[in-house]
């Protein structure tokens, strides 16, 4: 296994840590740790540079795989999922963004399971790619900004949050339609 394929896989395995310290974090309750909600952001932010780590080291260094078209979107999503899960739960984040956060992923799931019968990977795109930093800056923000704020801030916090979440929302949907759009070839080809 190479190293941006080492990379994708220490992103996997960062992602049940973070998840520990998001759930313990309580963000805008009276149990709410600053302390978890940083180190969450850390985790977080530490996981999404190896993303952009490991796709520069392939493409540099011509180390890219199929096991890494594959692996390294399905670790993004499976950070970037967990992390917005907190954050419905948090209450900054609406559940109808991740419910099309989730409706893109099980749709561009679907498009590279029909092209992989046919021996084709479809790497992420630049859109896909857009979609994933706005996700990863979100979070990060959130974590970062809900550990630095004092109590008297949560609403601002929070309002911002929800706003980014949004945006998130817009740009995943754009995302799938482009990627649905650009691949609709595998539909046709589908037994």
């Amino acid at each position: 296994m190479n190293l941006p394929n080492k990379l994708t896989m220490l992103r996997v395995i960062m992602v049940p840590f973070f998840m520990v310290f998001a759930a313990m974090s309580h963000y805008g309750s009276a149990g709410f740790n600053a302390t978890y909600s940083l180190i969450a952001g850390i985790l977080f932010a530490a996981a999404s540079f190896t993303d952009f780590l490991d796709g520069y080291l392939a493409r540099k260094n011509h180390l890219v795989t199929d096991f890494g078209k594959f692996m390294d979107p399905l670790a993004d999503k499976m950070l970037t999922t967990a992390a917005i899960i907190y954050m419905v739960v948090d209450g900054v984040c609406s559940p109808v963004v991740l419910a099309i956060i989730m409706f893109r992923e099980f749709a561009v799931a679907g498009v590279r399971m029909i092209a992989a019968e046919s021996g084709t990977v479809i790497a992420a795109n630049i859109w896909g790619k857009v979609k994933t930093v706005l996700q990863m800056l979100t979070i990060i923000f959130y974590y970062f900004a809900a550990a630095l704020a004092g109590s008297t801030d949560v609403m601002v916090v929070s309002l911002i949050t929800q706003v980014l979440c949004w945006a998130v929302a817009a740009v995943t949907a754009l995302s799938g339609a482009i990627y649905l759009w650009q691949n609709r070839a595998c539909f046709m080809q589908a037994k």
